[in-house]
C-alpha cells in the first residue's frame, strides 16, 4: 500500500513539472501571415521574427499564458518598394514601433481536445486592444506547434489611413512552434 501510494504521488509530481513548459517560439517553422484586400484581390505577406515566452499547461489551460512580439522591420510582401511602404510612419512607423506584440490574459479550454480561446491584448504602433481568437496545439518534438486566425481593423491601430481601394480588415494566421 505504501509503495502504491509513494508512486501515486511520483507519478503525479512528474506531470505537475512536465504538464507546465515555459517554451520560446522558434522562427524556423513558425509563420505569422497577414492578408488585406487592396482593390478587391487578397494581397499578403509574412512577418518574422518572434520573440517571446509561452507558458502551455494541458493539464490547466488557464495556467497557460503567452506574451510575443514579431519584427515589423522584417515585413515581406514579396514588393520591396511595398515593404518598404509599410514600413514608413504612415503605416507601422517601424523606426518608433519596431514590434507587433500578443499578451495573453487568459487561455480556456475549447470544447474539443486540443483546442483553446485565446484572450489578450493586441499591441500595434501605439494602441493596445483586446483580441480573442480559436487556437489549436499539438505536441509536436520537444514542444509544440500552436495555429490559429484572426482579424483586427488596421485604422483602429492607426496602420494607414481610411482608402476608396485598401480593405480595412487585415486577417492574421498564425503557425507558432514553441520549444
Amino acid at each position: 500500500m505504501k509503495n502504491s501510494l509513494f508512486i501515486a504521488v511520483l507519478v503525479f509530481s512528474w506531470l505537475g513539472v512536465f504538464a507546465q513548459k515555459k517554451l520560446s517560439p522558434v522562427s524556423a517553422g513558425s509563420k505569422v501571415h497577414f492578408n488585406i484586400k487592396n482593390f478587391g484581390i487578397g494581397t499578403g505577406g509574412d512577418i518574422q521574427g518572434l520573440k517571446g515566452s509561452i507558458i502551455i499547461n494541458p493539464i490547466n489551460p488557464s495556467a497557460s499564458s503567452a506574451d510575443v512580439t514579431v519584427d515589423v522591420k522584417t515585413i515581406d510582401t514579396d514588393n520591396d518598394r511595398r515593404d518598404k511602404h509599410l514600413q514608413a510612419s504612415d503605416y507601422f512607423d517601424v523606426a518608433t514601433y519596431p514590434q507587433i506584440r500578443l499578451v495573453s490574459t487568459s487561455i480556456k479550454e475549447g470544447a474539443i481536445p486540443g483546442n483553446y480561446i485565446f484572450n489578450g491584448k493586441l499591441t500595434i504602433k501605439d494602441v493596445t486592444d483586446e483580441i480573442s481568437f480559436p487556437f489549436t496545439v499539438l505536441p509536436q518534438d520537444n514542444g509544440y506547434l500552436m495555429a490559429g486566425s484572426f482579424s483586427f481593423d488596421r485604422l483602429k491601430y492607426h496602420v494607414g489611413k481610411e482608402s476608396k481601394t485598401m480593405g480595412d480588415n487585415v486577417d492574421v494566421t498564425l503557425k507558432i512552434i514553441a520549444q
